[in-house]
């Protein structure tokens, strides 16, 4: 089986060759082939060539066109401070006073900030491994992106003093994700990772996130199915077992849980949909690769006879890792068989 196929089959719950790895290695390929991770963010080719670099060596199953959180909100209008071998961090927020928001441009993908960039990273991605791996675009969840418009704290203030505002907001949000999440899969991507930090419960109560966030989620999924996506992959992390509940009702076919959910809570909420997860990020920093492969062996033990699984860190693998726990992690699947 490629990647595709394998990846397929655990969707639908049937028997692949082995389980498939998506390590979430985004700035971290660009440390591994020498490039700072301030140039990898701001340069589609580079990006790709990086994630092209890192399949070819660890031969996992999914290549990222993921840069940060801000790529939307710096579309917008957001001022950032890029700093070298550093994530970029938000200077200016693109809403400084809600009245602002009635005079909102929706940003177009192929000319607005590094957007475009993204696209061309796709683009190559695609060009590169066609349907052998599983090309994955990213768009920043409604939630996300308001928080990085005005920030979080501004933004939850709005949605308790004039929640019709708030709406608002997360209603042109929710458009940019849609908009910006079309552009990839036109541009070739096989699916838009739904990437949405700002919706955990560790930042928002479940009350919320299902009364005003669900639909806006619900909408997306719903949209890029429409437009072909292989699947809908929602990313969460932290403690979210108060909120998987929903995912079926959203339309979410992949299921990210975190280091917080044990897979045995995940499976007994989420019975009938693809996980993937759950190592601890940091264990990739701090753990030696004998320590990553019991922890992904455990995880295969696990799932081996319910399937639907896919072997991943529960978010993004940390541009200080270390390399060789990656392969640790993609070698314990292959061995597996």
């Amino acid at each position: 089986m490629n990647s595709i196929e394998r990846i397929n089959a655990t969707l639908n719950f049937e028997k692949p060759d082995r389980v498939p790895v998506f390590p979430q290695i985004f700035g971290l390929a660009g440390v591994m082939a020498g490039v700072p991770v301030d140039a990898y963010v701001r340069d589609g080719h580079l990006l790709a060539e990086c994630q092209i670099k890192a399949i070819k060596k660890y031969g996992y199953d999914a290549v990222f066109s993921v840069m940060d959180t801000s790529v939307e909100a710096e579309a917008v209008g957001g001022i950032l401070e890029y700093k070298k071998d550093m994530y970029p961090t938000m200077k200016t927020y693109a809403i400084q006073d809600k009245d602002m928001i009635d005079h909102l441009v929706l940003p177009d993908p192929n000319v607005a900030g590094r957007m475009p960039e993204m696209l061309k990273a796709v683009k190559r991605l695609r060009r590169e491994v066609g349907d052998e791996h599983l090309v994955v675009g990213c768009v920043m969840g409604p939630l996300t992106i308001a928080s990085q418009l005005m920030g979080m704290e501004t933004a939850l203030y709005l949605a308790i003093d004039e929640p019709g505002v708030f709406i608002k907001l997360l209603d042109f949000c929710t458009e940019i994700a849609i908009k910006f999440g079309l552009a990839q899969i036109q541009a070739g991507a096989h699916l838009p990772m739904i990437f949405d930090p700002a919706a955990s419960p560790a930042v928002v109560p479940p009350q919320f996130f299902r009364e005003i966030e669900l639909p806006q989620l619900q909408k997306l999924c719903r949209i890029f199915d429409e437009a072909g996506s292989l699947a809908n992959w929602l990313h969460i992390a932290g403690p979210t077992a108060s909120i998987l509940p929903f995912y079926p009702e959203i339309g979410v076919d992949i299921a990210n849980f975190d280091y917080y959910v044990s897979p045995q809570q995940a499976v007994a909420l989420l019975p009938d949909l693809c996980l993937d997860g759950n190592i601890k990020s940091i264990s990739f920093i701090e753990d030696g690769p004998e320590e990553i492969a019991v922890k992904s062996a455990e995880l295969l033990d696990l799932f081996e006879n319910r399937g639907g699984f896919i072997l991943s860190s529960g978010c993004e693998i940390s541009p200080l890792s270390c390399p060789e726990n990656i392969a640790a992690m993609v070698n314990a699947a292959k061995e597996r068989g």
